[in-house]
């Protein structure tokens, strides 16, 4: 483990109890039966480790299984946010939020998930290929995502060729003609969901400069005294940008946000293929503060681009028809992790409490989960006396329905690989797109 640098924070509590996979994926190798504790955990990203780590150190006898669907494990974590931020990556929910516009289906138009696939290596985003022949995309959405997309669509060559970003999305964003994007958002400049780390990398992204309208800014300035200071920090430094907005002449390149804006329509090219340009709602709000609502003036404004991002966030799905789930919040109905009516089955991560927060939040919000858990075993909540297959029965399944699972120990052989043709290229690894490739070099 300690050739993946982007998992340093899982990497503290991973052993040989917790290896293996489903489908493609992490299943403990030694025997499970017996009256001890069998856990089974579905997930082989942050959440599902960051769980079995807090059940490892609190019970000496629990046994933890933890089954992925990819032949390689650690989800957000390999998959997630941005290749130059590998110390906070973090994943989880599979579907994209549509926006349910017109014209959404347009060429040019891609959910922030899959792009982030595409240049972060997930094997069902290999195939992308993003239309990056327009100068200007527009990012719907302002949280870290999005500008984790603006920032990769900006960033100089040199310094993306020092990160495990794919080859085949380095090259594209080689010969990318996108040279301004536009980060928009549906309320105001205090509303804005982004961390202050992400805002002032974008600051000082080499080679640009912001472009703000200083109209969207009026008022502002005045009410810095009454936010709390974390909100403060951020809006000066927002603030600090708009004023700056001349940047230099050097810049080649630009960003900017766009406040009290919701798409109504993504206007196409004249053949009625491809995206030519987008219609936003002109928004004014109701409220302050966090709790403000945007709500349409009428007016509207017309942009042009040919690259549309959604990033308004991510669905979890239901996972099976015994399972309860929320299709409103898509999440899993729960009391701290505690399914609701069903004994001995728990959730953890943005299934449980929704797409939101960092690693530290899942991280938390996982340890909850376990202590539920543990206060069952304890309280004598959970059946354990009666003598369980525990994985193996898994595994006779899955040699029944023909899954090649991958153990962890296998998927070692995929890190090195991985680690081997990233050095060549002077990158800390190259990943692999192909399953069947990373099934091929497991096996071997």
């Amino acid at each position: 483990m300690r050739s993946l640098r982007a998992v340093k924070p899982l990497e503290r509590f991973l052993s040989a109890r917790c290896v293996g996979t489903r489908a493609h994926g992490v299943r403990k190798l030694s025997s499970t039966s017996g009256s001890y504790p069998l856990v089974c955990i579905v997930g082989g990203g942050p959440a599902g480790f960051y769980t079995a780590q807090h059940l490892l150190k609190s019970h000496p006898d629990i046994h933890v299984d933890i089954y992925e669907r990819l032949p390689i494990p650690f989800g957000l974590v390999r998959f997630g946010v941005a290749p130059d931020h590998p110390e906070v990556k973090s994943y989880g929910a599979e579907a994209n939020r549509r926006l349910g516009i017109p014209g959404e289906d347009l060429l040019g138009v891609y959910s922030a998930k899959d792009f982030v696939g595409w240049y972060n290596g997930v094997p069902c985003n290999k195939d992308l290929q993003p239309d990056l022949s327009s100068d200007t995309a527009v990012i719907l959405g302002q949280g870290n995502v999005a500008l984790d997309v603006a920032r990769m669509l900006l960033s100089p060559l040199d310094i993306l060729k020092k990160t495990d970003v794919t080859q085949p999305s380095l090259e594209a964003l080689a010969a990318s003609h996108v040279h301004k994007v536009l980060i928009v958002g549906r309320r105001g400049p205090l509303q804005m969901a982004c961390t202050i780390k992400e805002l002032r990398e974008m600051v000082n992204l080499p080679g640009t400069k912001p472009d703000m309208v200083t109209a969207e800014f009026e008022g502002i300035a005045e009410a810095l005294k009454e936010l709390p200071r974390p909100r403060k920090r951020l809006t000066e430094l927002l603030l600090k940008a708009a004023q700056g907005s001349a940047g230099s002449a050097q810049a080649t390149r630009q960003w900017g946000f766009r406040f009290l804006r919701s798409p109504v329509e993504i206007r196409p090219s004249s053949d009625v293929t491809r995206t030519a340009g987008i219609r936003l709602a002109v928004n004014r709000l109701e409220g302050s503060g966090e709790n403000a609502q945007a709500v349409p003036t009428g007016e509207v404004e017309d942009l042009q681009c040919g690259l549309v991002i959604n990033s308004i966030g991510y669905r979890s799905l239901p996972i099976d028809a015994t399972v309860p789930f929320d299709p409103h919040k898509a999440v899993i109905p729960n009391t701290v992790g505690r399914v609701e009516q069903v004994a001995g089955l728990y959730c953890s991560g943005w299934v449980k409490r929704g797409p939101t927060g960092v690693i530290a939040t899942t991280m938390n919000d996982s340890f909850d989960t376990a202590r539920a858990l543990l206060q069952d075993i304890e309280a004598g909540l959970l059946k354990l006396s009666t003598k369980k297959l525990g994985s193996k029965a898994i595994v006779t399944l899955l040699e029944k329905r023909g899954v090649n699972s991958v153990s962890f120990l296998e998927w070692e052989k995929i890190n090195a690989e991985e680690v081997k043709r990233g050095g060549r290229a002077g990158k800390p690894r190259e990943k692999l797109l192909d399953v069947e490739e990373m099934i091929k070099i497991a096996k071997t």
